[in-house]
């Protein structure tokens, strides 16, 4: 029979050497894999497998459990839970996004980085798509020239093709809103394009208006007549605020939030209203605005909420101390202020981060996703000024916020003010936002097990490498002896086995 003694007395200090330095080299590539994975993931690798693939292989409830969860999933469609689901990863359009040849172009220019996703752009086809294209297009050279331009890829192509439907006919006002996008590299050039672009699509819009009711193609043409106008006015009040003229841009947002066509529920422009009236200082008007739109009944966003805490904290910050307060205590106005910070900061967690400037801003994506990374970056990119224009408020932020999170429950399963936070939000700012930039993460997760568990298996392992290394004999000697007292039992089990056998005949 095999004598383990004998075994371990052959084995020489080199292989003892080379046994631990593959160890610790495995075990250092399985940690650097694991890691790896939950930073990208947000989730161990060894334990999403032990979870979906072993554990039901064992228990052999494969099928059942792939059942039930078809079955779970049919019933959360049917009541609604399914749908509350993707409702709270919900992409909106960027309410304030800019223009690609104008502004993000310049941006990629002098720092050769792509400010914009893959991901981001071609949502932003599908959105050109929806607005800007009908049924009624179809025979239309120009029109379907735009249909595809909309999902090249190639901006070089995009722009080629506005000017091939251009050449076309003169008339089509989606290319000139391209051309204004895409093409022109400053806003004065996008404000011109734009301009003759109003006109053509008002004339469009008076013609189509007065064919509407002659059945479903027409009015197909009609809503999507009005879309390019409703967008072309937006952008144009965009124009006119980024290029000064503050007065004329709140005229035009007045006048476009009182349209009712479905698409003013996707731009948003309340929220261009209010950015263009901070940076009037007029905060009266502001108020007016928040006390048609911060309505129970509406959806909230972190313009909303973070413009409800500036202009409370408006009226205190000036004068606001944390040390007098700590004395004497807050006033009810400066309750009111921080009550109000409180509850912007549990809409959304990772705005003061970019207010405070404790993170580094970049230009926002063209989509954003509710209570994420995504729309913290772009709040925090037109808005930081209006808060530094606020004498004390950033201060006031800064002593505040954090108590915000002594607030809520951990783990997240409820809400203080507003319903949970969505765990999807992560992955979702991973698809926005361009590689070069740290997306932020709340609520901060916990390091999984098996990274712990391998990182230890990997120093321990090194660590035995580098003794062995040094002290091959004395480690030789250690080694043989552990393995000689762990083999002990079996050693024992097999030298009683043959006797119980006999007595047992």
């Amino acid at each position: 029979m095999w004598d383990t003694s004998m075994f371990l007395s052959t084995l020489t200090p080199k292989f003892y050497v080379a046994l631990t330095g593959t160890s610790s080299l495995i075990s250092g590539i399985i940690l650097i894999f694991e890691w790896w994975y939950f930073r990208k993931y947000g989730a161990s690798f060894i334990e999403q497998v032990s979870l979906n693939h072993i554990s039901p292989w064992i228990s052999g409830d494969t099928q059942s459990d792939s059942s039930q969860a078809s079955t779970n999933g049919g019933a959360n469609g049917a009541n609604g839970t399914g749908a509350t689901t993707m409702s709270e990863c919900k992409v909106w359009r960027n309410p304030l996004n800019l223009f690609r040849g104008a502004e993000y172009q310049r941006f990629y220019w002098a720092t050769n980085k792509e400010p914009l996703t893959y991901y981001d752009m071609n949502l932003s086809a599908q959105d050109h798509q929806t607005f800007f294209t009908c049924e009624g297009d179809a025979g239309k050279a120009e029109y379907e020239i735009m249909q595809t331009a909309w999902r090249e890829r190639n901006p070089v192509v995009r722009i080629k093709a506005a000017h091939n439907a251009l050449e076309i006919s003169a008339d089509c006002a989606p290319a000139y809103i391209l051309l204004a996008e895409e093409e022109a590299t400053t806003i004065l050039e996008s404000e011109k394009l734009l301009r003759t672009a109003l006109k053509i699509a008002e004339a469009n819009y008076r013609k189509s208006q007065a064919l509407q009711h002659q059945g479903s193609v027409s009015e197909g043409v009609h809503r999507r007549d009005t879309n390019v106008l409703i967008y072309i006015k937006r952008r144009l009040a965009m124009c006119a605020r980024k290029l000064g003229k503050l007065k004329e841009a709140v005229k035009m947002f007045r006048d476009l939030t009182k349209e009712i066509p479905p698409i003013m529920n996707v731009l948003n422009i309340h929220e261009n209203l209010l950015e263009a009236l901070l940076e009037m200082q007029a905060y009266a008007d502001c108020q007016a605005v928040l006390a048609k739109f911060d309505d129970i009944s509406l959806p909230k966003s972190a313009t909303i909420c973070y413009t409800a805490a500036l202009l409370k904290a408006r009226a205190v910050a000036e004068k606001f101390s944390p040390d007098i307060a700590s004395k004497r205590g807050l006033s009810p106005a400066e309750i009111s202020a921080v009550e109000a910070i409180h509850r912007a900061v549990e809409f959304n967690p990772h705005i003061p981060r970019y207010l405070l400037e404790i993170k580094p801003l970049i230009m926002p994506p063209e989509h954003i996703l509710k209570r994420g990374d995504s729309e913290a970056l772009a709040y925090a990119f037109f808005h930081l000024n209006h808060w530094k224009n606020v004498e004390g408020a950033l201060n006031l932020l800064h002593c505040t916020w954090e108590g915000t999170f002594r607030m809520l429950p951990y783990p997240l399963e409820r809400g203080n003010l507003f319903h949970p936070y969505p765990t999807c939000t992560e992955c979702a700012d991973r698809e926005l936002l361009p590689s070069f930039h740290e997306v932020s993460v709340y609520p901060k997760k916990e390091l999984p097990f098996f990274i712990l568990f391998t990182a230890a298996l990997c120093s321990f392992t090194a660590l035995l490498a580098l003794l062995t290394h040094q002290y091959p004999e004395s480690m030789g000697i250690l080694a043989s002896s552990l393995i000689n007292y762990l083999s002990l039992p079996f050693q024992f089990i097999k030298d009683r086995w043959p006797c119980n056998l006999i007595t047992r005949i």
